[in-house]
Formats: C-alpha cells, structure tokens, sequence
C-alpha cells in the first residue's frame, strides 16, 4: 500500500518501523527536519520536510495515489485537518491521533462528519486495556478481537500452579473447562500447542473464553479470580483520568496520588468520587500511610519509567497479592523487562501503533482477501486473522475434529450473529459465521479455505 504518516515523533518512528518490512511504499512528513532524518537515515521511507496540512506538501507526498494517510503530529487540530485535506485531495482512508479530554465524547462524531477510518486517543486506549485488567486481575494482558466482544486472556504458569507439569488435553476432559488455549510463550519459543503438550511453570499462556468460565478455570487451577474492589494509582495524568474514570463507573473505590497541587484540583473537580491525595507518590510513608498494603490493585502512572518500575516493585513487595500495572513509554528494554517478573506492563506509544498498524494490515489484507481483520501476537510472531464466511464451502457444515486443518493452525473462535462459540471437536463452521484462526504459518492465508491441507 501507499502509506502517508505525518508526524515523525515517538508514534511515528514505530509506525514506520513495523510497517516499513512488509511492503508497503511510505513516506513520512513533518516540519522538523532532524526528524525526518532519523526516520530516513535508519529505516526504508521517503521524507519530506513541511506541514502535513499543506495541499502541496500532501501533493508532493504523492495524495493522489495513497491509499492510506495517518495523522500522529503533536496536534489534535492539526492532526483533524491534514486528515480532511488528504480526504477531499486524494479520496484515501485517514486516520487521526486525539488526546485532548475536551473531544472525548466528540470523538464518534468526528470520524462519522469528517469521514475519517479511525481516532484513536493514546491516553484512553491505555486506560481501558488496565481497567480490563483490573476487572480480570488473573491476566497479564488482555487482546480484543471483533470489535471488542472476543477477548484472548495472557497469564503466567506458576510452580503452585495446577497446570504446571499438566498436559492440555485434561483442560476439557478431567477439569471440564471450556476454554481454548492459543499459544504458549516458553522463554523465546512460542507453540501453538496441541493436545499432547505439557505445561510448565513460566509458560505464559493465552486463552480465549467467556468471562464466567475463564474465571471457572482459574479457579480450578489455582490462580486468583474476581476483579479488583480497590485501586491505588500515582500519577495524574491523562491516563490517569480516563481508568479513574472507568474505574469508578465499575464501582471500584480508586485513589490518585499526584505531586502537583494545581492537577490535584483538577482532578477532585472532574473526579468528584475519587480521592485525590496531593503528594509525592515515590515516598514510602506516604503510600503505606494511604493504605498501600490494603489496596487490591496499583497502577504506577508517572511520566518516568524508571520510577514506574521501583514503585511497582516495591508494591510488590509490601502487598504481594496486589495486581500491579506499570506504563513504561520506552520499548527497548523490554527483554530486561521481562526478567523482572512485573504482574503487567503497559506501552501506550506502542499500544497507540498497534491499534494503527492492525487497520492497515487489515486493510491491506482486505485489499486481497477476504481477511476481515488482521492481528498480530507476541511480538509478531504470531497472527489471527479474523474471516468472514459468505457461503457453504469445503470448510462449513463439517464437524471441526473431521477437518485436516494444516500445521500450526488452528481455529480459536466462532463468531455467530454475535453469540460467541468457543468450538470443540463437534461444532462446525457455517455461512454467515465470523472464525478468527490464529497461526504461525509465514504462508499468508488469504481466505478461510487456505487453513485446510
């Protein structure tokens, strides 16, 4: 595809950076020329210096043939405007990056009037991804598919844990659960596991479910179930606001803790039931004396990784059965990362790439396929393509356990007039249905006929 990014900031750079290996023609735009020059110097992508709302610049970026522009500069009304101008000078698909609050509830009505693909606010997304975890404290993170109502639930194995040493195939015959297990991550290896496969502790597992017997299976393999019902976090910023938020609309009791007076009236105005508390959230004393060791669930939300990381730690420390949150902005120690054992971690800039990048694969898949949506897992090296069934073929109206479905493949969810089956050896597939088929096969799959042999 012929992809236009404007704005050459954090956001930016990893768009290019994951799109610019799977041929796509891109060119990137912004006002600051050292910033161009990182992005050209370092990754394939053509560069242009100028105002991305400027009718010549998107002219000379080549608007008349893109198939895709995306907007990430660091303003909202900029990033609004180059979107409706690439709209009217070239008829592709815009998407547009919003972070102010003030649009918050404006945002469905701007991408309906604008005509845009996509708004996506970095702050809000991220909010949302910790509040779910908060509501399933059990997982480390949380995937969606199908707008929303399929969820992939990430845990780790545990030496206590009933599964380690355990072979899958038990889940559904001994425990009697009815959930799928997708993947499992065993150090840098990953499996798309069949019935034979033994657990152990350290995998991190993903699986899909609906909540009721998601929260049936942990309880049966000994992991700690039920949502949160108190929530500490430091920090008061934008994402702060929004999971507070969601927080208090799901009757979760949530205090802030954030060292600038002048943002704490903010807060206690526009968060009337929270309990803001103005001060430092590094001191100890001050954390334990607001109740630290009781709280169900923190967040660490400051603008420094570094002290993300230590707070997180030491919550850990002082409340071990605390589920605990930490934003980190910086991607590139994620390997030492993970060494530390941290419950979850949060990326909003790469978060904010992924929910981009995820349409524009799915676009591009689209373009050739009959790819509804196109997801990419643990770290790219696996992917679910969600398809959508128009008619009887060789795959519809055969039980799933007759069908020679290729290696590494494998059928996690059905999608039925909305009812979500989580399919065993006796269901099947039928016109009309979404199937979401997650595979580690470097063959693309372009239609939902390709998963057989």
């Amino acid at each position: 595809m012929q992809i236009i990014i404007v704005g050459c900031g954090k956001v930016g750079y990893t768009l290019v950076e994951q799109l610019s290996g799977e041929e796509h023609n891109l060119v990137v735009i912004d006002e600051k020329e050292d910033r161009v020059a990182s992005i050209t110097d370092n990754l394939d992508a053509m560069g242009i210096v100028g105002n991305g709302v400027s009718y010549q610049t998107l002219q000379e970026a080549g608007i008349a043939q893109a198939d895709l522009l995306i907007a990430v500069t660091g303003s909202d009304e900029q990033n609004l405007l180059c979107c409706v101008i690439a709209k009217k000078a070239g008829n592709c698909k815009t998407i547009a990056r919003v972070r102010n609050p003030i649009y918050n509830s404006e945002l469905e009505f701007l991408r309906k009037e604008l005509g845009l693909a996509m708004i996506i606010n970095p702050e809000m997304t991220c909010a949302n991804e910790i509040a779910r975890i908060f509501q399933f404290p059990s997982a480390m993170k949380i995937d969606t598919f199908s707008k929303g109502r399929i969820e992939l639930l990430h845990f780790r194995v545990t030496k206590e844990c009933l599964l380690n040493n355990y072979q899958l195939l038990h889940i559904r015959t001994a425990l009697k659960c009815d959930v799928l297990v997708c993947t499992v991550v065993r150090r840098e290896q990953v499996f798309i596991p069949r019935g034979d496969f033994v657990f152990q502790a350290g995998d991190v597992v993903s699986v899909v479910s609906s909540p009721a017997q998601a929260n049936e299976f942990f309880r049966k393999i000994g992991i700690n179930i039920g949502r949160v019902r108190t929530v500490m976090i430091v920090g008061g910023g934008k994402i702060a606001y929004y999971l507070t938020r969601r927080l208090l609309a799901a009757g979760i009791e949530t205090k802030i803790i954030e060292q600038d007076r002048e943002r704490c009236e903010q807060l206690s105005s526009l968060l009337p039931k929270a309990t803001v508390i103005c001060g430092d959230g590094t001191d100890q004393s001050l954390l334990l004396e607001e109740g630290l060791e009781q709280v169900q669930g923190f967040a660490a939300l400051t603008g420094l990784d570094e002290e993300n990381i230590l707070l997180s730690l030491y919550a850990k420390k002082i409340s071990p059965r605390t589920k605990v949150v930490t934003k980190v902005n910086r991607i590139s120690f994620n390997s030492v990362l993970s060494d530390l054992k941290l419950d979850s971690i949060t990326y909003p800039r790469l978060m904010t790439a992924d929910s981009i990048i995820k349409y524009a694969r799915s676009m591009n898949e689209s373009l050739n396929s009959n790819v509804e949506n196109l997801y990419k897992l643990e770290e790219g090296k696996v992917e679910a393509l969600e398809f959508y069934i128009k008619e009887e073929n060789r795959v519809t109206g055969i039980p799933l356990q007759n069908m020679h479905i290729k290696k590494n493949i494998l059928i996690c969810c059905i999608n039925r007039g909305g009812r979500i089956i989580i399919p065993g050896g006796q269901d099947m597939l039928a016109p009309g249905d979404f199937a979401v088929v997650v595979t580690m096969n470097t063959a693309r799959l372009h239609d939902i006929k390709d998963i057989m042999e």
